[in-house]
C-alpha cells in the first residue's frame, strides 16, 4: 500500500467536473468534464483502476450531457500491471473506448496532448472530436518499443508520430506551441459549443470591398477575408496543414458562433480535391451535431480534375460533400465571393443554391458550368478555327469571352433568380446575422445524438 501511495497516486488519472469559461457563460453552460493522465505516474500509462475511473467519468458525462476535455499524453497500456486478474489477457472487458464511442455526437469531446502519446492514449485522443497537440508532441498507435518488439526495427521517438507528419496528414486539428497554449486553445475551442458571448468588436467592413483584386485572374488571401468578416480575434482554424485547398474555421459574428468553410484560391485555384472534401464534410458534421450555423464562402473553379486526383478516389471523396450537405439540419448560409463554377460550387453550397437559407454573391462573382475561357474554347472551337486571320480570330474569341463573363456575372445570374441577391461585401455580416435571427433555433444546443461523428 505504501508503495502504491508513493508511486501511483490516483492510479495516474485526474478527473472531475468543473467550470470552463465561467467568466463568459452561466454555470450550466460552463460545466465540463475534465480527465487527464498524469505522466509523472509510470509515464502516463493506463492502469486497470485508472480505466475504471475513466469509464465512470465518461458514463457521468453521458448522463449529465457534459462536454469533455481529455488530456491524454502518456505511454499507453501499463505493462506488468498487477491490478487485474492473474488470468487477464489483453483487457478486452475494459469499456473505455465503448464509452467514448457512445459519447460521439452527444457531447463535444476535445483531446489535448503534449509530449508522448502512444498506444492506448493515442487511441483515446483519436476518438475525440477535436485534437489539440503541442508542436513537440509525438502521437502514434505504437511507440518505438512496440515497433522494435514487432521486429520492424529500432526507431527514435522523434521518428514516430511527429507533428510535422501528423498535421499535414490531417490527424491533428490544432497545433500549439506548448502546454499552456494548449489549455487556452482548448477553452477557446469549447466556447464555440457553449454559445454566444456579449463582448465583441468588428473590423471595418468596408475593407471587404477591396479583398478581391480587379483582375479576376489574380489570387487573393482568403484568410484575410475571413479575418475581416469575423469578430476580432475570433477565428480558430481547424486542420490548417491538411486539405489546404479548403479552409475550415470556427468564427464569431456579433459574438455568435459559426462554422465557416471556404475555398483557398492560392492552392490549385480553389478546386476541391479528395483531402479538401474530407476536411469540409467532417467539419460540417461537427457543426451539425450541435447546431452551430454554417457559413460557406465559395470561390472555386469546380472539382479538381486530372488522372492524379482520380487515383485518390475523388468520386467517392467529393460525394461526401453532397451526401453530408443534403442531410445537414443546422442553419447554413452561402456567399459566393468570386468563382462559382460547376459541381464544386454546388457541393460547397451543400447541394444547390436553394439548399442554404440564402445564397448571395458579391459583385465580383462569376458563374457557369466551367470556367468561361474553357467554355468558349469548347463551344466555339469549330467556328473560331474557320477564321483564318489570327488577329481577327483573337478578336472574336475576346468578344465571345466578354459575352460569357457578362452572362455569367453575378448581377445577371441574380436577375434569373439562380441566386438570391448580389450585395455590397460590406453588408455580409448584416446578412448573416439577420439570416440567423430568422431561424427558429439559432443557438448551439446539446440536443442529444442524432448520429455518431465520423472520426475522419
Amino acid at each position: 500500500v505504501e508503495e502504491l501511495i508513493r508511486k501511483t497516486p490516483a492510479d495516474g488519472l485526474v478527473a472531475g467536473i468543473g467550470s470552463v469559461n465561467g467568466d463568459l457563460f452561466d454555470e450550466q453552460r460552463a460545466r465540463t468534464m475534465f480527465i487527464s493522465y498524469d505522466d509523472t505516474v509510470f509515464a502516463g500509462t493506463q492502469g486497470g483502476h485508472g480505466h475504471i475511473k475513466t469509464d465512470r467519468m465518461l458514463e457521468l458525462a453521458n448522463q449529465l450531457s457534459l462536454p469533455v476535455i481529455f488530456h491524454a499524453e502518456g505511454a499507453g497500456g501499463r505493462s506488468g500491471d498487477s491490478d487485474g486478474d492473474p488470468g487477464r489477457g489483453f483487457g478486452g472487458t475494459e469499456a473505455t473506448w465503448l464509452r467514448l464511442g457512445e459519447l460521439s455526437g452527444k457531447v463535444p469531446i476535445i483531446g489535448v496532448t503534449a509530449g508522448w502519446c502512444y498506444a492506448g492514449n493515442a487511441a483515446i485522443i483519436g476518438c475525440t472530436d477535436i485534437i489539440i497537440a503541442t508542436e513537440d508532441a509525438l502521437i502514434a498507435m505504437g511507440g518505438p518499443a512496440v515497433i522494435e518488439g514487432s521486429g520492424m526495427g529500432a526507431f527514435l521517438p522523434e521518428e514516430v508520430g511527429a507533428i510535422s507528419d501528423l498535421a499535414p496528414a490531417g490527424s491533428v486539428d490544432i497545433v500549439v506551441k506548448d502546454h499552456d497554449e494548449a489549455i487556452e486553445i482548448s477553452k477557446k475551442t469549447l466556447s464555440y459549443f457553449q454559445g454566444a458571448i456579449d463582448d465583441w468588436e468588428a473590423h471595418d467592413q468596408r475593407l471587404l470591398r477591396h479583398v478581391i483584386p480587379e483582375n479576376h485572374l489574380r489570387s487573393f488571401d482568403i484568410r484575410e477575408a475571413i479575418e475581416l468578416l469575423a469578430d476580432k480575434d475570433s477565428v480558430l482554424e481547424m486542420r490548417a496543414e491538411f486539405g489546404v485547398g479548403m479552409v475550415t474555421a470556427f468564427v464569431r459574428i456579433e459574438g455568435r458562433p459559426f462554422g465557416l468553410t471556404a475555398n483557398n484560391n492560392a492552392y490549385i485555384g480553389g478546386a476541391i480535391d479528395s483531402d479538401g472534401s474530407d476536411k469540409v464534410a467532417h467539419f460540417w458534421q461537427l457543426c451539425d451535431a450541435w447546431n452551430i450555423p454554417i457559413i460557406s464562402l465559395v470561390d472555386t473553379p469546380g472539382m479538381m480534375v486530372g488522372p492524379d486526383v482520380e487515383k485518390s478516389g475523388l468520386i467517392r471523396h467529393c460525394a461526401r460533400l453532397f451526401i453530408t450537405g443534403a442531410n445537414l439540419t443546422t442553419p447554413r448560409f452561402a456567399v459566393i465571393l468570386r468563382k462559382g463554377y460547376a459541381l464544386g460550387s454546388m457541393a460547397q453550397l451543400t447541394g444547390s443554391t436553394r439548399a442554404p437559407h440564402f445564397t448571395i454573391a458579391w459583385p465580383t462573382s462569376e458563374h457557369g458550368g466551367m470556367n468561361q475561357e474553357a467554355s468558349v474554347q469548347l463551344a466555339h472551337r469549330e467556328s473560331l478555327a474557320q477564321i483564318e486571320d489570327i488577329e481577327e480570330r483573337a478578336a472574336e474569341y475576346e468578344r465571345l469571352l466578354a459575352n460569357a463573363y457578362e452572362r455569367g456575372g453575378g448581377l445577371n445570374v441574380a436577375s434569373a433568380f439562380e441566386i438570391d441577391d448580389v450585395i455590397d461585401p460590406a453588408e455580409t455580416r448584416h446578412w448573416l446575422i439577420q439570416g440567423l435571427n430568422s431561424t427558429p433555433n439559432p443557438d448551439p444546443i446539446r440536443r442529444g445524438r442524432a448520429q455518431f461523428l465520423n472520426t475522419w
